[in-house]
């Protein structure tokens, strides 16, 4: 039997199929090619991003601690340019405005001493920076308690307010929990916001804790101004300040703990930390000038500044600890951070009672 070749129509619809699989073979490479080439040039286009962010940050990086080598020696010229001589307040006489201003001097410039601890810690992981987190909210915390404390007891010879300490302190507190949401409001509507190198959500969180360390220190300068004021200002004033420098210390390794795990340089941060501080020697001169206009306020900055610090640090801080290392982990470093700190708040003010 032989076979028939194949009919012309089969040869001509299996050429029609060849030739119709060619052209879709064709248009799917086509499109694969197109697909492939778009996809190569988004990730270029990212890639390129990528390399122009962190050329940025580059550059930004030597230049911020460029001024913060600036902000030192700037530092280092007032420390020695407005030194008095003597250095102690004679015994018996009263201090000159040059001393009240280098005691409160002295106390802003030893807050960046609480970088040091943190000097030689490598770069930290979220979980802790989550820690590191939950130290400061802690000591925050107590700082906060011991501000408000203070305030509702406070006594003073001067003091011819008819409110009592404690309506004074509650008032500042609703005060100072106010403009912390007005600001954090504020700076929600800016989200292009910038500080250094940081951006976004870490720009507008670091700026809050420099407000709310800031805004305590006024309270404090006022109470370094008002115990140079006395009839013992000369050593009661100097003792005040030299247990308010020590205090300083821990207040700042909270910013720095805040600070560092964002990439800020540890110079960089040290000068932060004096910046929190420094209203401490611009308000003891006018406070010192001036006793009996400042005395009666004094209660209600405290309470100012421990309704801020509080919300921060519960709010923010705290917050942020629980997300990056859990529940537990932030309870127990909190706790013991919060102990430690009041413990230590404890000691100086006993020492500077006693």
């Amino acid at each position: 039997m032989t076979s028939e070749p194949p009919s012309k129509s089969s040869t001509n619809k299996n050429n029609s199929t060849s030739s119709s699989n060619s052209s879709s073979t064709k248009h799917d490479w086509h499109e694969s090619t197109i697909i492939t080439n778009h996809s190569k040039g988004r990730s270029s286009a990212i890639s390129m991003e990528k390399e122009v962010i962190e050329k940025d940050d580059k550059e930004q990086i030597p230049s911020n601690e460029l001024g913060a080598k600036l902000a030192l020696a700037i530092l280092l010229v007032m420390s020695y340019a407005t030194l008095p001589r003597p250095l102690h307040p004679p015994i018996g006489e009263a201090p000159s405005v040059l001393h009240v201003w280098y005691y409160g001097w002295i106390t802003a410039v030893s807050t960046g001493l609480g970088v040091l601890p943190l000097v030689f810690v490598p770069d930290l992981d979220k979980f802790w920076i989550g820690v590191a987190n939950a130290v400061a909210s802690g000591m925050m915390v107590a700082a906060s308690y011991s501000l408000f404390v203070e305030g509702c007891t406070f006594s003073d010879a001067a003091d011819d307010s008819t409110l009592s300490s404690s309506t004074r302190t509650l008032t500042g507190t609703a005060l100072g929990l106010a403009f912390i949401l007005l600001t954090k409001s504020f700076l929600d509507t800016h989200e292009d916001l910038k500080v250094g190198t940081l951006q976004h959500a870490d720009a507008r969180k670091v700026l809050l804790i420099i407000f709310v360390m800031t805004l305590h220190s006024f309270s404090e300068g006022v109470g370094i101004g008002v115990s140079f004021g006395g009839e013992h200002g000369s050593g009661l004033g100097v003792f005040i300040s030299a247990s308010l420098a020590v205090h300083n210390v821990p207040e700042g390794l909270a910013v720095a703990i805040v600070l560092l795990p964002r990439n800020v340089p540890k110079l960089t941060a040290a000068m932060w930390c004096v910046l929190t501080s420094l209203p401490q020697p611009l308000m003891a001169v006018p406070a010192f000038l001036f006793v009996e206009k400042f005395v009666p306020i004094l209660p209600v900055g405290l309470g100012f500044a421990g309704g801020a610090m509080a919300w921060v640090a519960v709010f923010e801080l705290m917050v942020e600890a629980y997300e990056d290392a859990g529940l537990v982990v932030t309870g127990v470093v909190s706790v013991l951070s919060l102990g430690a700190m009041t413990w230590l708040q404890g000691l100086i003010d006993g020492e500077a009672r006693g």
